[in-house]
């Protein structure tokens, strides 16, 4: 195995050239816990830590490794007691693609998910899960992160066929236009056809709700039972067994990132993901009569005359509303606790000068009163 089997191209190679050291090397992250990170340098994983500057200078969340980023690391010749050689990791590449979403709860801040994807198999399963409005909102986000998008529907032996057309029905009529594989991880439908997808090199992820059979798929594409996997509840849905984000190899090539279900996707700053994810919307609101047209009682609107004649879906528009709302007040939240934790820390630099000052002036005091 070398660094260009697991992922390691042209263009990663001028970036190595140009951020890493000549006494350092570089190396994959495959897992993140906290501040100790597992790295792959194309033949063996190794130990790595973060110095002090991710911590100290860091001014978002992104400038942190996360699972999928290059890196330039420095090895040591003190070793774990696993026996895995230790490493400290000095610079994180700059990346081709980044999955990320606002972090749950009231934190404004990003939580990274993964960096350097080629393409995000959005998992839902058929039965319980699956909602286009859902959808969108993960279209959004592997957009935004410029990842071709892949929807795999699982748990098709638990749907009428029928049922299923219907659902495929309400994913064209939304507008949506991706590639879609039904499989079922109990009969081994389908499977087959996202092993054909996978191609060596490339790194591919897999985002969902919990439940939905994201652990079963990685086992049957990895041909064994890494991943612990739960039967389904007494209503029908699935357990979350899946704990952190692992880069994984597959035997027939390509990594793929197994990742925790998503209880909740809420939205952080996007622009290029609602673009690509709501274009039809945006193309009509160019045919409004006035290119400041709010949509909403406006003469000459191409937006409400299309939702009238029944040619926008309204649930569709008005989920374009929701995160194009829940973007901005990222966006402008996050500015506000920016400039308020710069100020912060003028405030605490200006102490900590006038400290220093008030010592020094209380030492020539003291210094002119021995003499």
């Amino acid at each position: 195995m070398s660094l260009s089997d697991i992922g390691l191209d042209d263009w990663f190679e001028e970036h190595v050239q140009a951020f890493c050291e000549q006494s350092q090397s570089v190396a994959r992250v495959v897992a993140v816990d906290r501040d100790r990170l597992v790295v792959h340098d194309g033949s063996k994983e190794l130990s790595a830590e973060l110095l002090g500057k991710f911590f100290y200078g860091a001014e978002r969340a992104t400038a942190f490794p996360c699972v999928g980023d290059w890196v330039c690391l420095e090895l040591h010749d003190t070793q774990t007691e696993s026996d895995t050689q230790f490493s400290s990791i000095h610079t994180v590449l700059p990346r081709k693609t980044l999955l990320k979403r606002k972090a749950s709860g009231y934190d404004d801040e990003f939580q990274l998910l993964a960096a350097n994807i080629d393409t995000a198999l959005i998992v839902m399963a058929c039965d319980y899960d699956f909602h286009v409005r859902k959808l969108e909102r993960f279209l959004v986000l592997v957009n935004e992160g410029k990842v071709e998008p892949v929807l795999i529907l699982t748990k098709t032996d638990l749907m009428h066929p029928e049922d299923i057309e219907d659902l495929l029905f309400d994913i064209e009529d939304a507008g949506i236009d991706i590639k879609t594989i039904q499989i079922s991880n109990k009969t081994g439908a389908g499977v087959q056809q996202v092993h054909e997808l996978i191609q060596p090199t490339k790194t591919y992820c897999m985002v969902g709700s919990s439940g939905v059979g994201k652990s079963s798929l990685m086992n049957q594409l990895l041909g064994e039972n890494t991943f612990e996997t739960q039967e389904v509840s007494a209503n029908g849905e699935g357990r979350h067994t899946t704990v952190r984000r692992h880069l994984m190899l597959l035997e027939q090539g390509g990594m793929i990132v197994d990742m925790p279900g998503m209880r909740e996707l809420a939205i952080a700053e996007v622009s290029e993901g609602i673009e690509e994810s709501f274009e039809d919307i945006l193309e009509l609101a160019l045919s409004c009569r006035f290119s400041n047209c709010g949509h909403s009682n406006e003469p000459g609107c191409a937006i409400i005359a299309a939702i009238e004649n029944d040619e926008l879906d309204i649930d569709h528009y008005d989920n374009y509303l929701k995160i194009q709302k829940e973007s901005t007040h990222h966006k402008t939240t996050y500015a506000k606790e920016r400039r308020k934790g710069k100020n912060a820390s003028r405030l605490a630099e200006s102490k900590t000068r006038n400290k220093k000052q008030r010592l020094t002036e209380a030492e020539l005091k003291a210094a002119k009163l021995k003499k």
